[in-house]
């Protein structure tokens, strides 16, 4: 986490530092740093933080309906009535005049103090459940915005590395192609080969140079998208530390399908976020359910009460509630069969959840086997266009052929490298996504 603090606040000075200094080196970034990074940092695994916060203080609210309420209140009254309209008549004193109507003012003066506790309430105790279990699928909703940050900041990376490797391709096709011209120039002041030579190795390098453009164009765009990945400015500067090698994207999960299906099963963060609305659905229809019965509460009103607090005298109220609900026009019949149906709709989409789990774990596997067959075949592909540029140009060397093989052994390892840059790029994606589907995209390195 600290080492993840310092490469924010670094790439965050880079820009700046980059703009006063075009020199300045890029700040280094391996693989498994940036994953951290973005597991961390981006914009969706911030927002889903402050769900889950939001959820624990849905927690809190409910945990309120269980714990004593007190509440003080401190009154100071000047009353008048009409006795009339109190219902209160007076007999009437012959030869006295009536008795007034209007009576007052009454002084009154009270400081009280109001405590109330329930003592049996199941209904609330079961919605305290369900939103805990509330809180516990936040943060594994939390966890799957996490893992979904960091494959995507991997592929990032991935892409990134890949346009560094076409980048530097493309520059070793540019130096061959140039060491080419220059061989047919000398074979044609030498007498040997014709001025056509001269031409294709020129349209050669003129054609290698513009893909080389073409390439350090995607290598920074490939930049920009990393550093949207990351959570980071467009223009922060970063440099890969890490190439497309054969353990780039590697994690703890298994290579074998069941050990893998069942690691997944275990640390996939929205099967457990599913799981956790079942449970919470299950919940919620026990504290309808709940409301049935009976609730008890306990009540205390203490307080001093008098014309004036100078004279007023302690008085009390304590009260023991039971309340059983009888009818409510069938609202709770109705809102059980809503909640019976959600229960049903997530125990539909945990069942998906497991088969998905599975499927995606399963297609990683076969995609990175199917990868690592084809780096093998593109490592010996562009050995053997290693091969074939060298005897092509050897023999335009000694006269033997013209330069027209050395230009079609030239885009024959021009594909090599590129099948070979993919290939790489193949194996290393589907690890990342095998460690997706397995749950610990986080924990790449």
């Amino acid at each position: 986490m600290k080492r993840v603090a310092v490469l924010l606040i670094a790439l965050a000075g880079a820009p700046a530092a980059h703009a006063a200094e075009p020199a300045a080196a890029a700040v280094r970034l391996t693989f498994a740093q940036a994953v951290s990074m973005a597991a961390e940092q981006n914009a969706a695994v911030q927002v889903a933080s402050l769900r889950t916060a939001q959820a624990a203080a849905k927690t809190t609210q409910s945990r309120g309906a269980l714990l004593p309420s007190v509440s003080g209140q401190a009154t100071m009254t000047d009353r008048t009535f009409n006795l009339y309209a109190l219902g209160i008549t007076l007999p009437r004193v012959p030869g006295a005049a009536p008795y007034p109507a209007l009576q007052g003012p009454v002084w009154d003066s009270e400081a009280r103090l109001k405590f109330s506790q329930p003592v049996f309430d199941w209904s609330s105790w079961q919605k305290l459940r369900a939103s805990r279990l509330g809180l516990v699928g936040a943060r594994a909703d939390q966890g799957v915005s996490g893992e979904g940050a960091a494959a995507n900041a991997a592929l990032a990376y991935l892409r990134a590395a890949r346009a560094e490797a076409v980048v530097a391709a493309r520059a070793e096709d540019l130096r061959l192609a140039q060491e080419l011209q220059e061989l047919a120039e000398a074979q044609l002041s030498a007498g040997t080969a014709p001025q056509i030579d001269v031409t294709r190795a020129r349209t050669q390098v003129a054609s290698t140079r513009g893909a080389l453009s073409v390439a350090r164009n995607q290598r920074d765009r490939a930049r920009i998208d990393l550093a949207r990945a990351l959570g980071l400015e467009p223009s922060a500067v970063i440099a890969l530390a890490d190439t497309l090698d054969a353990s780039l994207g590697a994690s703890e999960a298994p290579g074998e399908a069941a050990a893998a299906v069942a690691f997944a099963l275990d640390h996939r963060d929205d099967l457990r976020a599913e799981q956790a609305r079942l449970q919470r659905a299950r919940a919620d229809r026990s504290a309808t359910a709940a409301e049935r019965l009976p609730r008890v509460d306990a009540s205390l009103d203490w307080g001093l009460s008098g014309e004036h607090y100078g004279d007023a005298i302690s008085t009390r109220t304590w009260a023991l509630a039971v309340t059983v609900p009888l009818v409510d026009g069938f609202r709770r019949e109705g809102k059980l069969s809503e909640q019976a149906g959600l229960v049903r709709e997530s125990e539909v989409r945990e069942k998906d959840v497991r088969a998905q789990v599975e499927a995606e774990v399963t297609g990683a596997l076969l995609d990175l086997a199917s990868g690592q067959e084809q780096q093998q075949v593109a490592a010996e592909r562009l050995a053997l266009a290693l091969d074939e540029i060298a005897q092509a140009r050897e023999r335009f060397v000694s006269g033997v052929a013209g330069n027209i093989e050395v230009i079609n052994a030239q885009s024959s390892l021009v594909r090599a490298r590129d099948a070979d840059i993919d290939a790489r790029f193949a194996v290393a994606s589907s690890r990342t996504a095998l460690a997706r589907a397995a749950g610990v995209a986080r924990r790449m390195h």
